[in-house]
């Protein structure tokens, strides 16, 4: 389960209405990967289908210890190997671990990445499908769109014509590496310049979770109030970018600007700041020609 609120305590991430774990990551072809299909098992503190030098499995074992070691029968006369996992073993470690293996994956396809996250009602899909028709013939665009469930905003935006797949998580209130990594088996990779992750609507546990990608963004709609950073600074502070959205409802919102800015300059003091309407189109030049800098970055090996 997630390791802060417990929120994958029920129901099975699926990727394209495919179950997620009956998907096999490109990056087994590339790497060890074996721990992909035994990540479940290991949330609960045992592994199953252990080989044995007998040439035969065993049921599951559950051990309160994180050793390995042998039982010598001597009625049988062979010896039976045990692997043992720790209990406790955290989870974000094996996050790390993946999101590693992603981002070597994307830096050998020459993809540049981006982790986009918001809270609910931001704006992040329109974002998305407006910056894909004004990239369109200048960069490739594929985009994995995590929600808890439904199709609707995958739909929206394959009508941008880009490759879309859609990360249904169930429970969960983030996406997570190894989730990424079997989506990429639906995406062609090859000929992608530019990756967009769309993350689940959530400004807590998203935070925790590296998917791999090259920069953070993140958004605070001009409708969510000014203070937002404030009340979410781990998410805020780990952003390589952050966009003020809806820009053509500051009045009607009451939003202050000033404020906002403050607030973010407080908080994501590194970040490279935006302000945008993607519905009037405000903004959105500069933040596309940023998109294309970068990814020019990745092509000259610039990360």
């Amino acid at each position: 389960m997630c390791k802060e609120c417990g929120c994958e305590g029920g129901g099975e991430p699926r990727i394209d209405n495919t179950l997620a774990w009956d998907i096999k990551s490109p990056l087994s072809n590339l790497f060890n990967t074996s721990e992909l299909h035994h990540h479940e098992d290991e949330e609960h503190g045992h592994l199953h289908n252990h080989d044995h030098h007998d040439g035969h499995n065993h049921d599951s074992h559950h051990h309160e210890h994180d050793t390995e070691h042998s039982h010598d029968h001597e009625a049988d006369e062979h010896v039976h190997e045990h692997k043992t996992v720790e209990l406790n073993k955290p989870i974000l470690e094996y996050n790390d671990r993946i999101a590693e293996r992603n981002r070597g994956f994307f830096i050998a396809k020459g993809i540049f990445v981006i982790n986009m996250l918001s809270s609910p009602g931001s704006g992040k899909t329109t974002l998305v499908y407006e910056t894909a028709k004004r990239l369109s013939g200048k960069l490739r665009i594929g985009v994995i769109v995590g929600d808890l469930a439904t199709q609707n905003d995958a739909d929206v935006l394959r009508k941008a014509s880009i490759p879309v797949v859609q990360i249904n998580t169930g429970t969960a209130c983030h996406l997570d590496a190894d989730m990424v990594a079997r989506a990429l088996v639906k995406l062609p990779c090859d000929n992608l310049d530019l990756l967009i992750i769309e993350n689940v609507g959530n400004l807590v546990c998203p935070a925790l979770f590296d998917l791999g990608e090259n920069q953070r963004v993140v958004l605070l709609s001009t409708t969510e109030g000014e203070d937002k950073p404030l009340k979410y600074p781990p998410l805020f502070h780990t952003a390589n970018v952050a966009i003020i959205t809806k820009t053509d409802l500051v009045t009607a919102a009451g939003f202050n600007r000033e404020k906002a800015l403050e607030n973010l300059k407080k908080i994501s003091h590194h970040a490279v700041i935006f302000e945008l309407s993607a519905k009037t189109g405000e903004g959105m030049d500069k933040w596309c020609q940023y998109l294309e800098k970068e990814r020019a970055k990745v092509k000259s090996g610039g990360y």
